[in-house]
């Protein structure tokens, strides 16, 4: 693996290296969430019927979110009197920074991982965690009703979603016997997971939503009864950091989903001549199209609805899972 091969070499060669990777890394991840923003709105004008964006770089409105960004860009940031000054300035970078460490252990392709860790998957659910830190840091420091309810809102959508989630792991670390994400995907060089653990990825993919703070489970910036939730109060960039972070937590859960249960660069059948990094991109772009119909296809619950859903449906059912998982394997792969 990448790690391997660093070895090997001089040092100031692997810094070199890995810095250009880091820099490839940014750059494919902001080419993303540009153009993730402009097709989540071409998709929902499609399936509404609607032209979409159309008017800013020609027919396919290509420069839309470039002109978006513009527009944050040249905002006033403004910081409400009454606001805990310095939390309110550092709350969008604590609630960014972990959704691009996270992506240190993703395998892109077979040659490509940052850190190639044997606990990968232990990784990414510690660290994605940290983000709720700072979403309830910007609820509490904007000193505002609504923002205070959204960052609470959040907390409690975490801790109730985080337990179904880690839980429908299990699974796949059971069938797998490491945590090790690159043993992950070579276990599945014959069938992937969705096929031997169906329901765990039906669990997990649920919980990603409510984790990503998606549609149906937008509770925490719900437009409807707290005008913008835990953002309520910011403006401009340090917005756009929010959104940012929204985005870059899309790539890497889709990412993670497309490794833990589509096989990530494993080939589908006789077509191994392409590349596993266009494997890849092609099974992560299907499950990013999944979140955007999701999203479009189901009005927002409501947040009772979200706390019964993940308790007393998602956690019997992840629990259930484990325990037959365990069983199939102590009788056909002892």
């Amino acid at each position: 693996m990448m790690n391997e091969i660093m070895t090997s070499q001089p040092s100031w060669l692997n810094v070199l290296k890995f810095t250009g990777l880091g820099v490839a890394l940014i750059l494919v991840v902001i080419l993303f969430v540009t153009y993730a923003i402009l097709a989540e709105r071409k998709v929902m004008a499609f399936m509404q019927m609607r032209p979409g964006p159309n008017r800013i770089g020609g027919k396919l409105g290509i420069l839309q979110t470039l002109a978006d960004v513009l527009k944050l860009l040249l905002k006033e940031n403004i910081t409400p009197k009454s606001a805990d000054k310095l939390l309110f300035l550092v709350a969008p970078v604590i609630a960014f920074a972990p959704a691009f460490m996270v992506m240190a252990v993703i395998p892109f392709s077979e040659n490509v991982t940052f850190a190639n860790l044997n606990v990968g998957v232990l990784y990414y659910v510690g660290i994605s965690g940290l983000s709720i830190i700072g979403i309830v840091a910007a609820g509490w420091a904007s000193n505002n009703k609504y923002s205070l309810l959204g960052g609470m809102r959040a907390a409690a959508q975490m801790i109730s979603y985080e337990i179904p989630l880690v839980l429908s792991l299990l699974g796949v670390i059971l069938l797998t016997g490491s945590m090790n994400l690159n043993d992950i995907i070579k276990a599945q060089d014959n069938v992937w997971y969705i096929f031997t653990q169906p329901i765990a990825f039906v669990i997990f993919f649920i919980a990603a939503i409510a984790e990503l703070n998606r549609g149906p489970f937008d509770l925490v910036e719900a437009e409807s009864e707290l005008v913008g939730g835990f953002s309520t109060e910011y403006t401009g960039f340090r917005w756009a950091i929010f959104m940012l972070a929204e985005y870059f937590y899309l790539f890497a859960m889709s990412s993670l989903i497309t490794v833990l249960f589509l096989g990530g660069w494993q080939p589908v059948m006789f077509l191994g001549f392409i590349p596993g990094s266009v494997w890849f991109a092609l099974k992560f772009l299907f499950v990013v199209f999944l979140f955007l119909w999701i999203r479009f296809t189901f009005p927002r619950i409501r947040a009772d609805q979200l706390m019964e859903l993940g308790w007393k449906v998602l956690l019997p059912l992840a629990l259930a899972n484990v325990f037959i998982t365990a069983i199939i394997k102590e009788i056909f792969f002892r």
